[in-house]
């Protein structure tokens, strides 16, 4: 079990060392399109299912409240964080629909999208994107594998964030450091240094 756990380091690793090669431009993009969004008076609303609506909340929760300073706190909701919401959406209509319903009636023309599908073949998923188009919304999509279909249901405006990983584990671990590196970039940007 030793070597096991070890390789699950070395892998982890790996996968990071990977997203280095693809990534930073990237990010760097999104960190923009989320700090011009946010010096706007808009708003991110953020979308995953299990693991992925864990990083959405994450996301979320690091806005709402601080990152690694003092400051005051930033407009964010996750749409996956309410019981209630979820389950009747669920139940009424369709569980492809708890998200972009909520996007519907909460998203507004220069909120931003920042959803999580490490697949990129979340139904939900892609119909929240579709919403937010609907809306005047952009999408950031953090993905991983081939992207899915994601890349299929995104406009010029739009960015996706692909992991290069084929292990759903690993594609998360990686988009926890994508995270960190939006919040740090949105910190900088608009509290300085």
């Amino acid at each position: 079990m030793i070597e096991i756990i070890k390789q699950h380091f070395s892998d982890s690793i790996q996968t990071k060392v990977d997203a280095l090669e693809t990534l930073p431009e990237l990010l760097n993009q999104a960190g923009e399109m989320l700090v011009k969004a946010l010096v706007d008076g808009k708003k991110i609303l953020t979308c995953g299912n299990g693991g992925s609506a864990g990083d959405a909340q994450h996301f979320s929760a690091e806005l709402l409240n601080r990152y690694e300073r003092e400051r005051p706190p930033l407009p964010a909701i996750a749409l996956c964080a309410d019981v209630a919401t979820l389950t009747s959406i669920a139940n009424d209509y369709s569980y492809d629909e708890v998200f972009s319903k909520q996007i519907k009636a909460l998203g507004q023309s220069g909120d931003i999208l920042l959803a999580f599908t490490t697949s990129g073949n979340s139904k939900n998923v892609l119909l929240a994107i579709e919403a937010a188009h609907s809306r005047g919304m952009q999408a950031i999509v953090m993905t991983g594998k081939d992207g899915g279909q994601v890349p299929g249901f995104l406009n010029e405006q739009d960015l996706e964030l692909r992991v290069p990983g084929q292990k759903t584990n690993r594609i998360q671990e990686v988009h926890l450091v994508m995270i960190h590196c939006l919040c740090d970039f949105i910190d900088r940007s608009l509290f300085g240094g």
